[in-house]
C-alpha cells in the first residue's frame, strides 16, 4: 500500500493507494506547528476506518508534494519513523517526472501544479487547461504532449470571503453558495451573490480569454473541493477532484524502483 501526501496552504490530504485503488482519503488542517507523531496518531486511528482495517507499519511506500516548506520536515519524519520508508519529495531532483516546465523559472512552479499537469496528461486528451479551486484559484495550460507551458494565479473564493470579512466591519461570515438571482435583497445574499457570481465570472471570463490567446477550444478540467459547486453554474468539460492525489500516485509508480525509495 502506498500513501500519497498532498500538502497545501489550507488542508493537508492524506490518501491510501492498493492494486491502483484509492481505499482511503482523509483531510486535515495545514497546521505547521503538528509534528510527526501528531500525524502518526491521527493517522493510525483513521486507517482502522478503511474497508479492511490497515496499520501504519502495512504501508511500503510515500510520496509528499508540499507547497508550505515548514511542513516537509514532520511529513518526511512521520514516513521514516512509522512507515520505515523514505518518502519520494515531488520537486527533488531525484525524482524522474514525465513532463517539462516550459516556463521562465521552473523552480518556482508550485509542486501541485506539476502533479496535476502529469495527472491531467494521463486522464485526458490535451492540450487541456486545469482550473484548481484551492487557497489559490489556478488556472494551467497543458500542451498536448503533458508539459506545463504557463498559468495564471488568482485569489481562492475562501481566501477573498476571509478578506471580505475581516476588512469591512459590518459583514457577516457567511458560507459559499449559489444563489437563484445575481441582484440580492439582503446583505448576506449580496455577499453570497457577488462572491459566486463574481468567480464564476472570473472563471468564464479567464477561460475564454486563455483560449483566445491560444486560438484553440481548450478542453477545461475543473479540481480541488469547490470544482462540483462551480460546475452547477459554469461549464467544465470535466470534474476530477482526485486529480493531484491520481498524478501523485502515478509520479509514485514511475519511481517506484529506485533503490533510495524502497523501504
Amino acid at each position: 500500500m502506498i500513501l500519497v501526501i498532498d500538502a497545501g496552504n489550507t488542508n493537508i490530504v492524506f490518501a491510501l493507494y492498493r492494486d491502483e485503488e484509492m481505499i482511503g482519503e482523509w483531510r486535515t488542517q495545514t497546521e505547521t506547528r503538528r509534528t510527526a507523531d501528531d500525524y502518526a496518531v491521527w493517522l493510525s486511528q483513521l486507517l482502522q476506518l478503511t474497508e479492511v482495517p490497515t496499520k501504519l507499519s502495512q504501508i511500503s511506500g510515500a510520496i509528499i508534494a508540499t507547497v508550505v516548506p515548514e511542513l516537509l520536515f514532520p511529513l518526511t519524519q512521520l514516513c521514516r519513523r512509522y512507515l520505515r520508508t523514505q518518502p519520494m519529495v515531488v520537486g527533488e531532483s531525484a525524482l524522474t517526472i514525465p513532463v517539462k516546465a516550459l516556463i521562465d523559472r521552473p523552480e518556482e512552479l508550485g509542486a501541485d501544479r506539476l502533479v496535476n499537469a502529469v495527472a491531467a496528461h494521463l486522464r485526458y486528451p490535451g492540450p487541456l487547461l486545469v482550473v484548481d479551486f484551492g487557497t489559490a484559484t489556478t488556472f494551467d495550460l497543458i500542451d498536448r504532449n503533458g508539459n506545463y507551458c504557463g498559468g495564471v494565479i488568482a485569489p481562492g473564493i475562501n481566501l477573498s470571503l476571509h478578506a471580505l470579512y475581516q476588512a469591512a466591519a459590518k459583514l457577516p461570515r457567511v458560507a459559499i453558495r449559489q444563489t437563484e438571482k445575481v441582484i440580492a435583497t439582503s446583505t448576506i445574499g449580496a455577499m453570497q451573490s457577488g462572491i459566486f457570481w463574481g468567480y464564476v465570472g472570473l472563471i468564464e471570463g479567464l477561460i475564454s480569454r486563455i483560449r483566445r490567446e491560444q486560438n484553440e477550444q481548450l478542453p477545461v478540467v475543473a479540481t480541488g473541493g469547490l470544482a462540483p459547486l462551480f460546475a452547477k453554474a459554469t461549464e467544465f468539460d470535466y470534474i476530477d477532484t482526485n486529480l493531484t492525489l491520481f498524478g501523485l500516485y502515478e509520479i509514485y509508480k514511475i519511481n517506484r524502483e529506485s533503490l533510495p525509495f524502497k523501504k
